[in-house]
């Protein structure tokens, strides 16, 4: 969707729709054009369209540093759900124990064998099912299997430089979301991890050694949904918390 004021556009929404609901993905307004209301205006008209064409729901992930757009967002009654927390894992050391066969595996053999409906709570845009799917061909995995069964497996993908998923309303965000961004290029970003085994974690710390082994040291495992997979679990692979996303929603209504 775009604004106008008169012949020149001024401001910006996209969005990305699926059956369950919809993604603001991006929104921005011209900085000569901010605080008129176009922003509101932006997210209300979606609004209508959607509570008339459907999907209902709209949700929006919004870095916890934009505090301009997290507020556009407040104001224009969507609330917050959920916090979704950036974890950074790099680990010099090698203490991953053999506990099984480490085997090659994709998105298609995990579906293939029911694993990503049966492991998918609630969990970020990025690593939905249906982005899993869409993203295939980009994402490689390995596993860990038994003669019977996948009991652990990790997914990851070569992590480029993206833009900004909300523009910045001021210089000071734009330039910590440039360094931010700076910070991650050239790493690896986990897609979806899971256990089938009680072990206290240790499949997974086999699995991420063995990408350590092949040159790949720091890992970005982003927006973790608190049900997705537990602090405490992260922090005993050696992940740590380095920023995170708020997680906002909405029911679409007409205006």
């Amino acid at each position: 969707m775009v604004a106008f004021s008169g012949s020149d556009p001024i401001g910006v929404l996209i969005g990305a729709k699926r059956p369950s609901g919809t993604l603001v993905h991006k929104i921005a307004v011209h900085p000569d054009h901010r605080r008129q209301g176009h922003g509101r205006h932006l997210l209300e008209s979606l609004g209508s369209k959607l509570a008339i064409l459907g999907p209902p729901r709209m949700i929006a992930e919004v870095p916890e540093t934009f505090a301009a757009t997290r507020g556009l967002f407040s104001a224009s009654g969507y609330v917050q759900e959920a916090l979704l927390t950036d974890y950074v894992w790099q680990r010099e050391e090698n203490d991953a124990r053999e506990l099984g066969f480490v085997i090659p595996v994709t998105v298609d053999d995990l579906a293939a064998n029911g694993l990503l409906r049966e492991a998918d709570p609630q969990v970020c845009w990025e690593r939905s099912v249906e982005t899993l799917t869409a993203r295939k061909d980009d994402i490689t995995g390995l596993a860990v299997a038994s003669d019977e069964r996948i009991e652990a497996y990790l997914l990851y993908a070569e992590r480029g430089s993206d833009p900004p998923t909300f523009a910045p309303s001021s210089q000071r965000e734009l330039r910590r979301d440039l360094a931010g961004a700076l910070a991650e290029a050239g790493g690896t970003e986990i897609m979806s991890m899971r256990s089938f085994i009680e072990d206290g974690g240790a499949r997974l710390t086999q699995l991420l050694a063995q990408l350590r082994t092949r040159g790949m040291g720091t890992f970005r495992f982003p927006k973790v949904h608190p049900a997705e997979i537990s602090k405490e679990c992260l922090e005993s692979l050696g992940f740590h918390a380095a920023g995170g996303h708020l997680l906002y929603a909405a029911r679409a209504r007409s205006a």
